[in-house]
């Protein structure tokens, strides 16, 4: 028994001392987003603001592009989460149900393309998008987004669709349901919360992503990781306008995270076991 408590009591420190090592970046950067423009850059720097001030928010509401470069993110992320659901659900569901020798190598092939340097791709795709008129729009992004989390998205779906059973399909089949309406009314629901689960890590990448939001963008599709970008000037970095913004940029993701918490435990389960 007093093994099993000091066992227990260390594996609580190991979880303090992580639960400390990402908060404690995150929590700082929300404290710096109240601190007034001198104290954010002061030598040594403090960790709680000496006088809080809300002046550094005050950028969010008096510039119109910071504000329109949440809803140019929040467009492009849902677009490029949706693309990516909706071809990776067929793909994935082909590859672990037919079995085949050319499935297999399409998923290492997914996986390959996944691998690649985005900067590799990055000036062919804004060629691409040049060529056909849709540079600086919110289509050219998530397409580009499209393309990363796809490769993730068909890996993600293939394991978690592998672990359901394949008689609820013949079950299926035996009422009348063809090959599309089973994937549809049965698969789908059934694997909903790997779903819920891929959805959000391609949502993530797209809401964070930068190098081809840089790219592709100007004035009228920028994202807010460039708007956020922009606070760096020639002359100084305005660090504390920079953290009120990033600071609000995060919390459409952890309410997002938090609503969807149920579905991400039980999803990132459920390819564990083999049925």
């Amino acid at each position: 028994m007093v093994r099993k408590r000091i066992f227990f009591i260390i594996i609580i420190i190991l979880i303090a001392l992580l639960l400390v090592l990402y908060v404690a970046p995150y929590l700082y950067l929300m404290l710096t987003s109240f601190k007034a423009s001198g104290e954010a850059v002061t030598v040594p720097p403090t960790f709680f603001p000496k006088n809080f001030t809300l002046e550094n928010y005050s950028y969010i509401t008096e510039f119109p592009a910071v504000m329109q470069s949440f809803v140019n993110s929040l467009v492009i992320a849902v677009i490029s989460t949706v693309l990516a659901i909706v071809a990776a659900v067929p793909a994935a569901y082909s590859v672990t149900r037919f079995g085949t020798r050319p499935g297999r190598m399409f998923l290492i092939f997914a996986l390959v393309t996944r691998l690649l340097p985005y900067v590799s791709i990055a000036i062919p795709f804004f060629i691409i998008m040049k060529q056909l008129g849709l540079v600086d729009t919110h289509l050219a992004v998530a397409l580009a987004h499209t393309t990363i989390n796809l490769p993730l998205a068909i890996w993600l779906l293939s394991s978690f669709m592998e672990g359901l059973p394949v008689e609820i399909e013949e079950s299926a089949f035996i009422d009348g349901c063809s090959r599309l309406g089973a994937l549809m009314r049965i698969i789908v629901p059934t694997a909903m919360s790997g779903i819920a689960v891929t959805a959000l890590f391609c949502f993530l990448m797209s809401w964070n992503e930068f190098l081809f939001s840089l790219i592709l963008t100007s004035v009228d599709a920028k994202t807010a990781p460039i708007a956020i970008a922009e606070f760096k000037t020639q002359y100084s970095i305005e660090w504390g306008a920079m953290s009120a913004v990033a600071t609000v940029f995060s919390f459409p993701v952890v309410i997002f995270s938090l609503f969807m918490q149920r579905k991400i435990v039980s999803g990132m389960t459920m390819g564990a076991v083999k049925q």
